[in-house]
């Protein structure tokens, strides 16, 4: 239950302009009086239990969006960042920041997140990030939290379709390229398809595979296809939607939705979460339940947030043996992109390749910037490339917030003490660690005494 004495008019400020509503029109949905909500909303009044009820029943809210500061470390993490020196002449003091993290703190998270990518003085690292497509594509993608209900209703539609009609999912794809498409699948050889993995070729009107795809990656290409061919014009509508600036960014965010559809293809929405909960989210059970390989299955559970149906909300994160993070998915989970430059020989997914095909779990805090740590657990397990272009084994790890971790069938056994858990440190173009057993590269370090 939320304090008595919350103040979050901010929060429902920016609800009831995302609604259209007048602060009569809201206050009378929510039965108080159109006086107490402006109160409310100006933090002169708490955000009382019984109105907090009512906004979260009538406009499916989320009651976690009232601790956004928490990502920042509160009011104790942005004292911290405004103690900076380059801000010594202002003169702001503690009770001036508390003031501004009431009033503003979607103001205050833009503050410390953009301070959070300079540092103090990385002005270069801020702006390579800045001008990255993936960067901008990710950000448009986490605007959405990985859910895009319209393709997932769908997608689950003409899955339940095919299903019903014509059995095994994956033949029926096929059948569908064939009959409403005049797309046939072919399979060739790896010496005839060099470098890459899939090919349309519409002069002959083939989806062609590469024999080096294991029986899982060639369903998905196949769900890939029925999906891009059917979905088009709504995913170039989401596409257009995010204003990305260029079009590097657009094609990552075009790939990655039709991504989403391939999965939602192969995990209709409402039997894959059924099969979530059955299970307690075990990953070889779904796996072999749906033909799908681990890292399907990972993105999958990131798109978990359908209105009255949501799963539990876990990130994703593909790591390859150097301990580049190659791949991430916030969903709902609320992790930011903290990782990057980092180097954690303790943590789990490094020892993956150790133990190539094993599961491996751990419970683990990390610090998101100036943020608190966080308290996390985590699964992964290696999984092989498919032999073609520059793939190779790669870590597939998936993350939750620990509060939500206790049913999981990996949980079992594993303690979920936060004073059990492994700390894990800054990334390192945030950290001023002078000694340390993973220190960045020459470059980098240089730049971090500056």
């Amino acid at each position: 239950m939320v304090e008595a004495s919350l103040l979050a008019g901010p929060a429902l400020r920016r609800l009831r302009k995302r609604e259209g509503l007048t602060q009569a029109n809201m206050a009378a949905i929510l039965g108080i009086s159109p006086s107490y909500l402006n109160l409310i909303e100006r933090n002169q009044r708490p955000l009382s239990a019984r109105v907090l009820v009512q906004v979260i029943e009538r406009f499916d809210f989320d009651p976690r969006s009232l601790r956004e500061d928490d990502a920042i470390g509160g009011l104790d993490g942005l004292v911290r960042r405004m103690a900076d020196k380059r801000f010594a002449d202002l003169g702001i003091d503690r009770e001036e920041v508390q003031e501004l993290l009431a009033a503003a703190p979607q103001a205050a998270a833009a503050f410390a997140r953009l301070y959070d990518q300079l540092g103090a003085g990385h002005t270069h690292h801020a702006q390579i990030a800045a001008d990255d497509p993936e960067a901008a594509a990710r950000r448009a993608i986490e605007r959405w939290q990985n859910h895009f209900a319209d393709l997932d209703h769908a997608a689950e539609d003409l899955a339940d379709e095919l299903r019903l009609s014509r059995g095994e999912i994956s033949a029926a794809l096929g059948e569908r390229l064939r009959e409403k498409h005049q797309l046939s699948v072919r399979i060739l050889p790896a010496e005839v398809m060099p470098g890459q993995v899939h090919r349309l070729d519409l002069h002959a009107r083939q989806l062609q595979l590469s024999e080096m795809l294991p029986g899982a990656a060639r369903r998905f290409q196949i769900a890939r296809q029925v999906g891009a061919l059917e979905q088009r014009e709504a995913i170039e509508t989401l596409v257009a939607g995010a204003n990305l600036a260029s079009s590097e960014a657009r094609n990552v965010m075009r790939e990655h939705i039709t991504d989403y559809v391939a999965g939602a293809l192969l995990m209709p929405y409402r039997r894959f979460l059924r099969a979530c909960e059955q299970t307690g989210y075990d990953l070889a059970v779904l796996q072999r339940r749906f033909a799908v390989s681990l890292d399907q299955v990972a993105q999958r559970l990131t798109t978990l947030g359908r209105v009255g149906e949501r799963g539990l909300p876990f990130f994703t994160a593909t790591i390859d043996r150097a301990g580049r993070m190659i791949g991430f998915t916030a969903g709902g989970s609320g992790a930011a992109y903290p990782l990057d430059g980092a180097r954690w020989p303790a943590w789990v997914p490094f020892a993956t390749f150790e133990r190539p095909g094993t599961v491996l779990t751990q419970a683990v805090t990390f610090s998101e910037g100036e943020g608190a740590p966080r308290h996390w657990f985590t699964i992964a397990r290696s999984v092989d490339g498919d032999g073609v272009m520059c793939s190779a084994r790669r870590a597939v790890v998936l993350g939750i917030e620990a509060r939500f971790a206790r049913d999981l069938a990996h949980a079992r056994g594993i303690s979920l003490d936060p004073l059990d858990a492994v700390p894990l440190g800054a990334p390192c173009p945030r950290c001023g660690r002078a000694e340390c057993l993973t220190p960045a590269t020459p470059r980098l370090a240089s730049g971090l005494g500056a």
